[in-house]
């Protein structure tokens, strides 16, 4: 008998809508980035909405590079203030903003490297009389 519907959903059926593995799902569990979901009398385990909203939340600070223990801290920070999504709003503008400047020095190095790898190659070129 499945469970998912509307209001509840099954590991498998949640893993398949948001594109991840129950593995993942369980290493979320485990890790306390979500709760633990809800079980049957069978043990079977049902996910309800705000599961899956809590999900697609760890899901989408992934996608934009926050590491594990950061999604951890906030999943922390998230059970502390009593589960208000507001309370945690400024630390992960903090966490991006500190990751988005992790971005641009990145950035800023990749093109300083096109340009000497640009340069070193157009010195070869030039020395060898080579065609590019």
């Amino acid at each position: 008998m499945r469970l998912s519907n509307e209001d509840h959903m099954q590991i498998s059926d949640l893993a398949e809508q948001l594109g991840i593995t129950t593995r993942t799902i369980r290493l979320y569990e485990k890790m306390g980035l979500v709760e633990p979901p809800k079980r049957t009398d069978g043990k079977v385990r049902y996910y309800e909405k705000g599961d899956i909203k809590r999900f697609k939340f760890v899901l989408k600070v992934k996608e934009l590079g926050l590491s594990l223990e950061e999604m951890k801290e906030l999943a922390e920070l998230f059970n502390k203030e009593q589960k208000v999504p507001e309370k945690i709003m400024p630390r992960l503008i903090d966490l991006l903003e500190t990751h988005l400047n992790s971005i641009k020095q990145k950035i800023s190095t990749l093109q300083s490297l096109e340009r000497d790898i640009t340069a070193y190659q157009q010195r070869i070129i030039d020395q060898y009389n080579l065609k590019k």
